[in-house]
């Protein structure tokens, strides 16, 4: 458990941007009801945090992917491990990642809600790694753009550890 750790953003500043977030997406949504998808188990704490700070009506609906199997490099293949509980048909969806890295698995799950029948479908994201995209997809909201380093903490893991952590940081190897 003695890993190293650097603070990339501090806890106020993480709690800054998502209300930054929320008012953006309010407005943008008008006054229509938000489905939101958190993607588990990473994006649960921002999820939340997010949701608290939307003025639309919003609901919860949680998905798990995975993209790994038993593997510590992806497959390249995205499974979907844990489905929506209710149809997405006609619905504004929102759905809500901790981090975006190679963009497969955000540009799988896109794709599949659209073709459910979602009336409309936007990302956001806490946090972009765009230098290792593999796919061509953008987030509609991101919280913070970040260079390829490992990060923990607000949800994000390393061997199951750091995500209560109320900040982001950087594993210092």
């Amino acid at each position: 458990m003695g890993d190293k750790l650097k603070i990339m953003y501090t806890e106020e500043e993480t709690n800054k941007r998502i209300r930054e977030l929320g008012e953006q997406i309010s407005r943008d949504y008008g006054d229509r009801e938000i489905t939101i998808i958190c993607i588990l188990k990473g994006a649960s704490f921002f999820a939340c945090e997010l949701a608290k700070r939307i003025d639309n009506p919003v609901n919860m609906e949680f998905m798990r992917c995975s993209s790994y199997g038993n593997e510590t490099q992806s497959s390249g293949e995205v499974r979907i491990v844990l489905d929506l509980d209710n149809p997405i048909k006609g619905k504004d969806v929102l759905v809500v990642e901790d981090i975006i890295d190679t963009g497969r698995t955000m540009k799988t799950l896109v794709g599949t809600l659209k073709n459910r029948g979602a009336n409309s479908v936007k990302v956001c994201t806490l946090l972009d790694k765009p230098e290792r995209r593999v796919v061509d997809i953008k987030a509609d909201y991101t919280g913070f753009v970040i260079p390829d380093k490992f990060v923990v903490g607000y949800g994000l893991d390393y061997a199951q550890r750091h995500r209560n952590l109320p900040y982001i940081a950087e594993v210092e190897v």
